[in-house]
């Protein structure tokens, strides 16, 4: 949830011609990537689980994309702790994707 926050506390600053884009498409993507978990831990089963797990991942990829699309487009800095949380809730998809798919 912390990177939602951060990504909705980031795009406030953007470009007012933005808000329907790239704003809108950021916020969107940080916001699937914690429902898509929320979705995949509330069905039942481990296969489901994992498909909601890739999903997440896919949304995470799209914010990663569109973050460095804002950044060369100078809406942010790369230093930017929305990069940082990014990385840590990569790091944390893929760790959780990699336990539930282990079998066992």
């Amino acid at each position: 949830m912390a990177l939602v926050r951060t990504v909705y506390e980031a795009t406030r600053d953007f470009p007012p011609e933005e808000t329907y884009a790239l704003t809108s498409q950021l916020r969107r993507a940080a916001v699937s990537i914690p429902s898509n978990f929320a979705e995949g831990a509330g069905r039942d089963g481990h296969k489901e689980f994992l498909r909601f797990l890739s999903i997440a991942r896919g949304s995470l990829s799209e914010l990663e994309t569109r973050l460095l699309i804002a950044a060369d487009l100078g809406y942010l800095a790369r230093e930017h702790r929305a990069f940082v949380l990014l990385d840590r809730v990569s790091r944390l998809l893929a760790g959780l994707h990699k336990s539930v798919a282990a079998p066992g």
